[in-house]
């Protein structure tokens, strides 16, 4: 499974990991580790974790490269590894979800740890929430030890429900002694299937604070601010929408959120495309 050109020589890096495919509202988790990724310092692929037969092909696709009416390639869905330098040595895991195999996947990733001797892992992901966009987005925290718990504040205290591979990574490292943070941008649930611009600037203000994770943010403060402003011009077509927002600027306070049964419901609809609750879309 685990595919290495050449290892990297790295000094206590921070693996990040972001699996898309399940639950990644806004593309929060997805994007912030692209962004990571192309703004390393020194940053190279230095191997991938081979996922073809442990993925539905159906759900995600092969890509086909042909040029002049050549077939050139087939390229196979993986998960790639990328190195580099940004504050700090940080190692890059993303790619999408596999559909089986999870505790092999979980096994090698906890092998590929200590091979580079991580010291610090975080998962990222985006949460579909009850929260305006108007609002500064919050990042929930999840930890596997209770002195890490203790340093992140904003923690997720009363979820039990469906979960993704990331996550079953996050609980295996932490089992082997790799101390694991998962952090989860809350992304409105009326535009959580859109990039949030947002979302990556607060996830990359959390990886700044919680594992000195740092690099070069320039342009992305203005595509957050014209998401925004796009989402406030489409309020006027929208007054269904325009509704649930006003009444979530109005009762829900900052760090006020729902219950685990009611985050299940919601990660649900947004699984299956449908309405959020109160009809908005």
């Amino acid at each position: 499974m685990l595919h290495v050109e050449t290892w990297p020589q790295l000094r206590e890096p921070v693996l990040l990991v972001a699996l898309s495919g399940w639950v990644d509202a806004g593309f929060a988790g997805a994007m912030t580790c692209g962004w990571v990724a192309g703004h390393l310092e020194a940053a190279r692929r230095f191997g991938y974790l081979e996922i073809a037969d442990r993925i539905d092909l159906q759900q995600t696709r092969p890509t086909l490269v042909l040029t002049d009416g050549v077939v050139r390639e087939i390229r196979w869905p993986r998960i790639d590894l990328v190195a580099g330098r940004g504050g700090r040595d940080v190692v890059v895991m993303t790619g999408p979800e596999p559909s089986i195999r999870w505790k092999e996947l979980s096994a090698t990733t906890v092998e590929l740890a200590r091979r580079l001797g991580v010291r610090l892992a975080v998962t990222l992901g985006g949460m579909p929430l009850a929260v305006s966009h108007r609002r500064p987005t919050g990042v929930l925290a999840t930890a596997t030890d209770e002195g890490t718990a203790a340093r992140l504040g904003v923690l997720r205290l009363d979820y039990t429900g469906p979960t993704g591979a990331q996550t079953a990574i996050q609980a295996a490292l932490g089992a082997a002694g790799i101390p694991a943070i998962g952090l989860w941008a809350q992304v409105p649930h009326y535009v959580a299937a859109s990039p949030s611009p947002p979302a990556i600037l607060a996830l990359l203000s959390r990886l700044r604070e919680v594992a000195g994770v740092v690099v070069d943010i320039a342009g992305l403060e203005e595509e957050a601010a014209e998401y925004r402003d796009k989402i406030e011009g489409g309020l006027a077509e929208r007054p269904d929408v325009a509704e649930l927002v006003r009444r979530l600027d109005g009762v829900i306070a900052p760090g006020d959120l729902p219950s685990g049964d009611e985050l299940v419901r919601e990660i649900e609809r947004f699984l299956r495309n449908e309405p959020p609750a109160g009809g908005a879309r």
